[in-house]
């Protein structure tokens, strides 16, 4: 199969034609014409779950898997596995990049470049990915092979930026390909991919002169985070006042309880919604930043 053309605007399309986004999907997407017309000036929002249908113009396209049709055969081109590590800055002190494989994929033994990125060959043992229906999310472990002491260097540097961070907060990209969508093959197209899995490294969970060991976690399953964020109270505005939230900037002064005073020094919020309306005025739009609704049913 050669790469699939990218979608072009203006342009007639017949049904069974296949075509990508214009950039790069991480849903791992094609889209097949599934009634014929002449697309629109403009690319449209593509949908991001297999069968999912969009209107473009007078043409309806409907999502399929970049590699169902190579998976689904007898003998289908062996499957990739690449990762991605990403730093945060304000965690690990830079924004750098990491990208490797596993080494042994497919009888590649070398260094693995696929949309114009390099992955280079580094032993990894990556476990407990798979989806179940038991409802829990899953929590892989990824052990990466530290013989040469170059992850415990690493661990060294963001722990100078964040002491016992241990890459914590870390993103992980696990990007899963075909052998014959690698770059420099004849049929490489960096849109063939399995939907991109985004996970953070929870914790360290060993580290020897062998290997060391990450836990990851679902950004629905970190350790700490609550949902939703924001607490659900009635009666306290949780904007600071004058802030782009509370986007006050008037010169009509109130204290807390509410009186008017002359200088802004002396003015400070009360947060409460009469606050709020002796800024705004009693008709006006408030920006309370609070749930004033809460607890009036049952």
């Amino acid at each position: 199969m050669a790469a699939v053309a990218a979608w072009a605007a203006s342009t007639a399309f017949s049904v069974g034609d296949i075509r990508r986004a214009t950039t790069s999907q991480a849903s791992g997407l094609w889209f097949r014409c599934t009634t014929a017309g002449t697309s629109a000036s403009s690319e449209p929002s593509w949908p991001t779950d297999v069968g999912s249908t969009v209107t473009d113009n007078t043409v309806v396209w409907t999502a399929i898997s970049s590699v169902y049709e190579d998976v689904s055969v007898l003998a289908p081109s062996a499957i990739i596995e690449l990762f991605e590590l990403h730093l945060d800055n304000d965690l690990h002190g830079s924004t750098d990049v990491y990208r490797f494989h596993a080494g042994s994929n497919a009888d590649v033994s070398g260094n693995i470049t696929f949309d114009g990125n390099a992955y280079t060959r580094l032993p990894v043992i990556a476990e407990g990915f798979e989806m179940t229906s038991g409802g829990s999310l899953p929590q892989p472990t990824l052990s990466v092979a530290n013989l040469d002491g170059t992850m415990t260097t690493l661990l060294a540097l963001v722990n100078a930026t964040t002491a016992g961070n241990d890459l914590t907060g870390a993103t992980v990209k696990r990007i899963r390909t075909l052998k014959r969508y690698l770059d420099g093959e004849s049929t490489a197209d960096p849109n063939a991919r399995f939907p991109t899995e985004v996970w953070r490294i929870n914790r360290k969970s060993m580290e020897t002169r062998d290997m060391v060991v990450f836990e990851l976690a679902s950004e629905f399953d970190i350790v700490g985070q609550k949902l939703p964020k924001r607490q659900i109270v009635a009666n306290i505005c949780q904007w600071i006042y004058r802030s782009s939230e509370c986007s006050y900037t008037g010169t009509d002064y109130f204290d807390v309880n509410g009186n008017e005073v002359s200088t802004e020094a002396e003015d400070v919020c009360g947060k409460r919604l009469s606050s709020c309306k002796l800024r705004f005025g009693e008709i006006g739009t408030l920006p309370f930043g609070s749930f004033p609704g809460a607890g009036l049913t049952r």
